[in-house]
């Protein structure tokens, strides 16, 4: 299952702190809405000020990657997501040299100064995760902080390859409720009745996601 297609209903249980928490493994740090990636990339990615922290996690994803996720939400009163920003630092180990990220289908976009793969998709949130995935951990991340997932969402994906390598990537999700858009999400499957305003749709939540998450230039002091 792609894991733009599995970024729904969060559903396992994790301890995490009510505050937010950094897995003691995170080689990121992040301060209020900000993480900061000292290396691969060199970068500090603002989130908005809204955008509620709760935590990281790092884990060997299927024994062939390193992964970092870092996940923040904006929730309504009744801890019910209405956007998800989803940021996960990635790459193959050295020990599968023969492994490279391949996104040659998805169109390139450059935001904020940096070039990303784009990938845009909708649907609902009960898609089952597949065990072990990133999609999994995430889902850990959330319930364990008690946030529900909307009936449907709305997501782009950014990868952003580091090097002429492509063996190590940084990958940004950013998820909406259909509601936000005024739209109910079964209407945008295909065949639905709201299905032909996913063409105006598509552009304007990548135009969101650039709009909500910076990036600027990692200097160290």
């Amino acid at each position: 299952m792609k894991r733009w297609l599995a970024l729904m209903s969060f559903v396992c249980g994790l301890p995490l702190s009510a505050a937010g928490a950094q897995s003691p493994e995170s080689q990121r740090t992040v301060t209020a809405n900000v993480i900061v990636s000292a290396s691969s990339p060199r970068l500090r990615i603002e989130l908005p000020k809204q955008a509620r922290y709760l935590g990281a996690d790092r884990w060997l994803l299927y024994d062939i990657a390193d992964c970092e996720a870092h996940v923040f939400v904006e929730a309504d009163a009744h801890k019910v997501v209405r956007r998800l920003y989803w940021v996960q630092f990635e790459g193959y180990v050295p020990g599968r040299p023969d492994l490279k990220y391949d996104y040659g289908s998805d169109p390139v976009r450059r935001i904020h100064g940096i070039d990303f793969h784009v990938r845009t998709r909708s649907g609902p949130t009960d898609e089952p995760a597949r065990a072990g995935s990133d999609t999994e951990h995430v889902r850990q991340l959330m319930h364990a902080a008690g946030y529900a997932m909307p009936p449907d969402m709305m997501n782009v994906r950014l990868v952003h390859l580091l090097d002429a390598t492509e063996r190590s990537e940084l990958m940004i999700i950013y998820a909406e409720s259909a509601s936000v858009a005024g739209i109910a999400g079964p209407d945008l499957v295909s065949g639905g009745k709201g299905s032909e305003r996913w063409l105006a749709v598509d552009p304007a939540i990548v135009q969101r996601a650039a709009k909500r998450i910076a990036f600027h230039e990692f200097t160290e002091k």
